[in-house]
């Protein structure tokens, strides 16, 4: 059971819940008698876009920004593996060691294309020592784990500065309101149009960034676990576990089941 490549899949959970949300939000507006063109005005998207991308750019690392819109694709589509799938892996390699012995696994890792599990094979094949196996790995977790830190932190700051340009887009609208003050009937017009970039940036902030930035949290700590079954996997197969024991011990990863019906 060679490890394979990690296959991409649409999240259906964020394109859910930005369904959701739209249908929230549009919906109220026109159960209160509103307008779709009530919210559909193009300066204010300028402004509150610009503002808030010419915010993040100054406040953040080019390179750590530019890793971070690559990370957003991470928000739409999942490559984790199942850790059901990684334990049947390590397995796989489990039982061939304990049958032929640890150098049989020198041609698997060389084909094995998950790069840490590779990585991993590698240094138990070259007869690496157990603790310098398992400190070079989980400092590789680690270096990871901070990587997606910084990048989700790009999409929180976002998260801070949209709801304040939009309100800079309100005031820049007001200015313009105050230019028409004789007549009425422009004056509030104007008014309702110069609160859209309001609306903006807070349904930018709270329905894109800020749970962009918990996804890619998420996503982060999930693939740790997985990589931390592989540790545990490749240190057992090393030291020479039997399968059973190290099937035993992996499988303390996995999810409980979930409760039968009328217990809690």
């Amino acid at each position: 059971m060679p490890a394979r490549a990690h296959a991409s899949r649409v999240d259906v959970g964020t394109l859910l819940g930005l369904g959701l949300a739209a249908v929230g939000v549009v919906g109220g507006l026109l159960l209160e008698g509103g307008q779709l063109r009530d919210i559909t005005q193009y300066t204010a998207a300028v402004i509150v876009l610009g503002g808030t991308m010419g915010a993040v750019l100054i406040s953040t690392p080019f390179r750590t920004t530019t890793a971070a819109a690559r990370r957003l694709a991470a928000v739409f589509f999942e490559r984790s593996q199942a850790i059901e799938t990684v334990v049947e892996t390590v397995m796989h390699y489990a039982v061939k060691a304990r049958k032929n012995g640890l150098v049989s696994l020198e041609q698997d890792a060389a084909g094995v294309q998950d790069p840490f599990l590779q990585k991993a094979l590698t240094l138990a094949v070259d007869g690496t020592d157990i603790q310098e196996i398992r400190q070079m790995l989980e400092l590789h977790i680690a270096n990871a784990e901070h990587q997606a830190e910084s990048e989700a932190r790009v999409f929180e700051a976002a998260g801070g500065f949209a709801p304040t340009i939009g309100i800079i887009g309100a005031v820049l609208g007001l200015i313009q309101v105050m230019k028409n003050l004789s007549d009425i009937d422009k004056v509030g017009h104007g008014i309702a149009v110069s609160f859209v970039a309001t609306v903006y940036g807070v349904a930018l902030a709270n329905i894109l960034l800020l749970p962009a930035a918990n996804k890619i949290k998420a996503r982060a700590r999930d693939d740790a676990r997985v990589k931390e079954v592989i540790i545990e996997g490749v240190v057992a197969i090393v030291e020479g576990l039997n399968p059973k024991l190290i099937r035993s011990k992996l499988e303390a990863f996995l999810p409980p089941p979930p409760a039968p019906p009328g217990k809690a």
